[in-house]
């Protein structure tokens, strides 16, 4: 049957930060893995979706009080003007958001630049729109953006630039002379990293579109989740921008409801209209229930944001001081998101790319191998780390090499990519959107690891597991 599978569906495997969580599940380890809050939501916002749901918004429903919403608030908060008549289309969460903005603007063989480390469901939908990624690698450990490294991956077939899940931005650049669209997105803050583009930084990619005559895309699912005084800046706000860019969001991060799936789309009418079509091909509408609920949602104030910040910002310092107490290395500190993107100690012989496989306990083997060692296969990334967070600790956390990506068509060789990017081997990927219990209970299970003289230990691969 492989053979009736289209060419797309046959390049796709299981995404590893959900087959971590199954394992988390499957093993009753503590899920640092995937980006979703263990604590409950707001009382009032759950109240809203019950009531939604016994008052019988169980059917197809365009909910147009989130348009309304969404336009007060981009002017309160931003002092954009959006017509919430016009400028918004309703998507079953910012990825469906994001993949309808794709299917608007990409066609096959279109080249789609993205920031590197990049969210792995990004480049899923470029191929299903027939693009073709290309990576940019931020410069570590601050995860800088070369501006000459930038502009020079563009050819005559770009079409779109995507900045990693940050708080991120996705421009499409129109190039009248030779009919092209170009397309650049970013995020800010980002995912994996945990980085906000610089002022300096979205201009340089504001600059591009302006003088090309581009779009731009923004996911911006983290704007009211940034630290230590840092501001999420929407490209929109920067001269000559606000119509040409997509903004991209969702409930989801900010009021801890990752599956209600009720996200959407801000554009200048064509483009929103686009993407609105496209919305209602593929779902026909948003749950209602939950479209219903994201009125109290969206009808949040001041307090609760600052609250929200706060929160997070302590669970960053907390997950920060466990880390480096035990030898993790954090050499950039995130400035917003929910992620820590960790280093193993340099005089650490493990990296994300052994092969060792050796787990004692039954259960736990048979888990590693029937969830992740399919998909890991596939990416090459055969995280040895892994088993030692899961048998030694009882956490799991996502490697970081999945994280980076190779161009399917570049000058150099693999071998010698492989050896200026050693780096990308190093990292793992924890989430601290978790209770404090959960938090504290990771932090036990860690200690385990630590030797006598308060260092990571973690034992070299044994010769049989290389």
């Amino acid at each position: 049957m492989e053979k009736k599978l289209s060419r797309v569906a046959n390049t796709f495997t299981p995404s590893p930060i959900q087959e971590l969580s199954h394992l988390a599940q499957r093993c009753n380890a503590i899920n640092l893995a995937e980006g979703f809050p263990d604590f409950p939501a707001a009382p009032a916002i759950k109240s809203a979706a019950v009531s939604a749901i016994n008052s019988d918004f169980n059917q197809y429903r365009h909910v147009q009080g989130i348009c309304e919403l969404l336009a007060r608030n981009a002017k309160e908060m931003y002092g954009l003007e959006v017509d919430p008549d016009t400028d918004i289309a309703i998507c079953c969460g910012q990825t469906e958001a994001f993949a309808a903005a794709m299917f608007a603007i990409i066609d096959p063989g279109d080249e789609v630049v993205l920031f590197d480390p990049c969210y792995e469901t990004y480049e899923g939908c470029i191929q299903l729109a027939g693009g073709i990624p290309v990576y940019v690698a931020l410069e570590p450990p601050h995860w800088t953006l070369d501006a000459e490294k930038f502009m020079s991956s563009f050819t005559g077939r770009t079409k779109a630039v995507i900045l990693n899940r940050f708080i991120h931005c996705v421009v499409f650049f129109w190039n009248v002379v030779f009919m092209n669209l170009l397309t650049v997105e970013w995020h800010s803050p980002q995912n994996p990293t945990g980085k906000v583009f610089t002022w300096n930084e979205l201009e340089i990619i504001a600059e591009a579109c302006r003088s090309r005559d581009c779009l731009a895309v923004t996911d911006e699912v983290y704007e009211h989740i940034t630290y230590d005084n840092v501001k999420h800046v929407t490209l929109s706000l920067l001269p000559g921008m606000q119509q040409r860019t997509i903004i991209t969001s969702s409930v989801s991060k900010t009021f801890g409801v990752t599956g209600w799936r009720i996200g959407w789309a801000i554009a200048n009418p064509i483009l929103a209209s686009a993407i609105r079509n496209i919305h209602v091909k593929l779902t026909d509408s948003a749950p209602a229930p939950f479209q219903e609920a994201a009125l109290t949602a969206l009808s949040s104030g001041p307090d609760y944001f600052e609250s929200l910040r706060r929160d997070y910002e302590s669970k960053r310092d907390y997950s920060i001081q466990l880390l480096t107490g035990i030898g993790f290395q954090i050499r950039f500190k995130p400035q917003g998101s929910f992620f820590l993107f960790a280093e193993l100690p340099e005089s650490s012989p493990l990296s994300d790319v052994g092969a060792s496989l050796a787990l004692t306990d039954p259960k736990t083997k048979v888990a590693f191998l029937t969830l992740i060692i399919p998909c890991l296969l596939v990416l090459m990334v055969q995280v040895e780390y892994v088993k030692h967070l899961i048998e030694q600790a009882g956490v799991v956390a996502v490697p970081g090499r999945g994280f980076f990506h190779f161009n399917s068509v570049s000058s150099e060789s693999e071998e010698s990519l492989s050896a200026c990017h050693d780096y990308q081997k190093r990292y793992i990927r924890f989430a601290f959107c978790k209770s404090s219990a959960t938090l504290e209970a990771a932090a036990q299970g860690l200690s385990v690891l630590v030797d006598t003289k308060g260092c990571l230990n973690l034992p070299p691969p044994s010769k049989t597991d290389t």
